[in-house]
């Protein structure tokens, strides 16, 4: 597809590095010349300078063969007039990057009114993925597929794990689950295992399964699955609004320490059930005050990295909290890894997957047939769901019968909301979707499975 991208910040970077890598063409717009110099020649895409919003400039970009404009600069305002100008001009898909909670009320309008095919908030999304990891506090990473019906989730293998130093054929047959771990990261190795394959401590794994046959292994092996009943957050931004007001309903304390008074007296009014402390979150007898020992989930979510870092190994020295901490730069992401920090979250990277998400189901409409893709782990492994259609060459055939390609697993089947653990003797039929988790990349139809 033929995307022009407005915006050279992290976020534009980020979907630039992924989608040029996926085979689209790519034109990228900034008024910066060094960042646009800089992405051009680090991913060879076309580059130029001026205003995305100048009808003009739009044009040079090639406006009328793009098939869509993502504007994602650090103006909401501009980033509207971008897909405006953009949709009278050219007819094509627009996605704006809208942060202002002004505007978050009135998103419904807007997209109909200027005619935008998805509006992303960073803010609200970031949220979206904390109040999900803190449903689930044994996961550092939840994600779904099938609506919902299945989930992906990963977590660590403590030294004591009843599943350290068996394999998995044996795992499955004490435990009676009906899960598949699908991926084990060792270090920096990544594996799609086989029956044989033996677990060690401090492998991460990713489980498939339902909601609820998750939440039954989880409790047979020993973690936790109740969901948290209160919650520390240390940073009173926009996310933290967001989270407060999906966590206050469900019946969760929320506490919030913020340093700047003019910020708490705001969130005052705007989250009455919610506890704000005005005072620095690094603060350690502030901390012990506000009862850091007893919290069962500690959310670091100021503007500053090493802050995060910090408040979240103390945290973790002293209370049993499911930790969540928010790190911007990612090119640190192998040593921050190594610190062991529970859930760690890039927003950049949030912002991306559900933009990167819409343009493959774009994709879908014009002739692929995934409906969701993960990386699993980065640049190694990704789940996808592919959408099974009349004219697939797999209908009916047992799985044994297949011959699938090295490295892939076939992790799940969902026929009409009934979720299938994979075996030798089933079968894909029209209809279902497939759930695949492979090391292989380019996979764009349920065929390229096959051998």
């Amino acid at each position: 597809m033929q995307i022009i991208i407005v915006g050279c910040g992290n976020v534009g970077t980020t979907l630039t590095e992924q989608l040029s890598k996926e085979g689209h063409n790519i034109t990228v717009v900034d008024t910066n010349a060094a960042k646009v110099e800089d992405i051009a020649n680090r991913y060879d895409v076309m580059g130029i300078v001026g205003n995305g919003a100048s009808f003009l400039i739009q044009n040079e970009a090639g406006i009328n063969e793009a098939d869509l404009m993502i504007a994602v600069t650090t103006s909401d305002e501009l980033n509207l007039l971008c897909c405006l100008i953009a949709k009278k001009a050219g007819d094509c898909h627009t996605i704006a990057r809208v942060r202002n909670p002004i505007y978050n009320k009135e998103i419904a309008f807007i997209k109909e009114e200027l005619g935008l095919s998805m509006v992303i908030n960073p803010e609200q999304a970031a949220a979206n993925e904390i109040a999900r990891l803190l449903k689930f506090p044994s996961a550092i990473k939840v994600d779904t597929f099938a609506k919902g019906k299945v989930e992906l989730l990963k977590c660590k293998l403590g030294e004591d794990s009843p599943l350290v130093g068996r394999p998995l054929t044996d795992i499955s047959a004490k435990l009676h689950c009906d899960v598949l771990i699908c991926t084990v990261e060792r270090g920096d190795e990544a594996f799609i295992p086989s029956g044989n394959f033996e677990l060690q401590a401090k492998d991460v794994i990713s489980v498939v399964a339902s909601p609820k046959k998750a939440n039954e292994f989880f409790k047979k092996i020993g973690m936790t699955t109740n969901r948290i009943k209160n919650c520390m957050i240390v940073g009173g931004g926009e996310t933290t609004y967001y989270l407060a007001q999906q966590l206050l309903p469900m019946g969760i304390e929320v506490k919030i320490i913020e340093q700047n008074k003019e910020r708490c007296n705001e969130l005052s009014e705007l989250l009455p059930q919610a506890m704000i402390i005005c005072g620095d979150g690094t603060e350690r007898n502030l901390l012990h005050e506000e009862g850091i020992e007893k919290t069962q989930a500690f959310v670091a979510w100021t503007n500053l990295d090493e802050e995060n870092i910090m408040l979240t190994l103390f945290a973790k020295s002293i209370s049993k909290a499911k930790n969540v901490t928010k790190v911007h730069r990612i090119e640190y992401d192998e040593i921050i890894e190594g610190l062991d920090l529970g859930s760690v979250l890039y927003p950049k990277n949030i912002t991306a997957e559900y933009i990167i998400q819409y343009v493959r189901a774009m994709q879908n409409s014009i002739g692929s047939n995934i409906e969701t893709l993960y990386q699993l782990i980065e640049n190694k492994v990704e789940a996808l769901e592919f959408r099974v259609h009349n004219e697939s060459e797999l209908i009916g055939i047992p799985l044994k019968e297949l011959q699938l390609k090295d490295n892939l697993l076939l992790a799940c089947i969902n026929r009409r909301g009934r979720i299938i653990t994979p075996g030798g003797q089933d079968t894909i039929e029209v209809g279902d979707t497939v759930i695949v988790v492979t090391t292989n990349r380019g996979f764009h139809d349920l065929k390229d499975i096959l051998k």
